[in-house]
């Protein structure tokens, strides 16, 4: 990490760095500048993270690869329905190629860079105005989510029941079923750079300076329409998109850019006949573990520092539910592209049915 001019930190790594993630890696090949992007490769791993923990026990064997297949599967249609993105293509052979340029399956995607500046924590609050007088080229720190239904686990239909938004707040008379959809999609918030992230009020977005009226309804109506791609696309495979999320950046001109990485499942919550089939199922596994009950205790005492209460280890996943999973990556990634890029992956219904004794 740098120190920026004025800006806070910076996430910018000196040309040839890497930036190790919990789930894939940075490589930086240009840093980004004040008013001009940078290049890197995003480095897809096998790894996983649940429960903002960080790298967990297993690796998914193919997960990697799936992921980037799936998203530039959707930043190619994405593009192609107007949306600019930091996507430049998946590497092959050292250069940056468009899925139908691909001879096999790649984990590297090259894409373009903003700064990433780190707001400041005093005493557990974050300082929002190291934004104040920057123009663009940086990474908006807060995630933008979709929601259109509002399953068992959601957090946010745990937020209504405990009472920390209102039915009026979200235009609802109700709280709907789990398996009901919803009239029209709920635009949730979040932080992205703190320790762990927190759900807040679009009042309070806009409080920090960093997002104006016009900008923030800019994103709820391209929020509206990423939903609208990914629903469709994953429908024609036989999955519903329950919700999911997308990170989006500014350009150099102010402009705004999807970036990160977006409709795959871990980034989106996807069902089949109402069961999970995404990165949910892992969370499910957890949440019956001593080890996520101690997390879920620890998170409730202290937003920082939380992982150093917990003294119980992850447990890892049991050999068959891992190959389930990784063969659900897969299989995602196949069918969407509609291109073989595994061998031996068994369809979407038969890997339902083997993992249903595990849900």
């Amino acid at each position: 990490m740098q120190e920026g001019a004025g800006l806070g930190k910076i996430l910018s790594i000196q040309k040839g760095g890497k930036n190790v993630g919990s789930v894939k890696d940075l490589k930086v090949l240009s840093s980004p500048l004040d008013t001009s992007m940078g290049k890197g490769k995003f480095i897809f791993s096998d790894r996983y993270s649940v429960f903002d923990w960080g790298e967990m026990p297993d690796l998914i064997p193919q997960k990697g690869a799936a992921l980037a297949l799936i998203g530039a599967y959707f930043f190619e249609l994405l593009e192609k329905e107007g949306f600019p993105t930091h996507y430049l293509g998946l590497e092959e052979n050292g250069e940056a190629k468009k899925l139908d340029e691909l001879t096999h399956s790649s984990s590297v995607m090259m894409v373009k860079l903003v700064r990433v500046i780190l707001p400041p924590e005093r005493e557990g609050i974050y300082d929002y105005g190291v934004y104040q007088g920057v123009q663009g080229n940086f990474l908006i720190p807060f995630e933008f989510i979709y929601r259109n239904s509002l399953p068992v686990n959601s957090s946010l239909r745990r937020r209504l029941e405990e009472g920390k938004v209102s039915l009026e707040e979200l235009g609802l008379s109700r709280i709907p079923s789990s398996e009901e959809n919803l009239p029209q999609p709920i635009i949730d918030v979040s932080t992205k750079l703190e320790e762990q992230d927190r759900y807040i009020t679009w009042k309070e977005v806009l409080k920090t300076g960093i997002l104006n009226e016009a900008e923030i309804a800019s994103i709820k109506e391209w929020m509206r329409e990423i939903d609208q791609c990914i629903s469709r696309e994953v429908g024609k495979i036989g999955l519903k998109n329950e919700d999911g999320k997308v990170e989006l950046a500014f350009t150099p001109e102010r402009e705004l850019m999807v970036v990160d990485v977006v409709g795959t499942p871990d980034e989106c919550r996807f069902t089949f006949q109402n069961y999970q089939m995404s990165k949910e199922i892992v969370r499910e596994f957890y949440r019956k573990t001593k080890w996520y009950e101690e997390v879920k205790r620890a998170k409730e005492k202290s937003q920082i520092g939380w992982k150093g209460l917990v003294k119980e280890e992850p447990p890892r996943l049991p050999p068959q539910f891992l190959q389930l999973v990784s063969w659900l990556y897969q299989r995602i990634a196949i069918d969407l592209t509609e291109r073989e890029w595994f061998t031996g992956v068994p369809s979407l219904s038969r890997i339902f049915q083997e993992l249903s004794y595990f849900l």
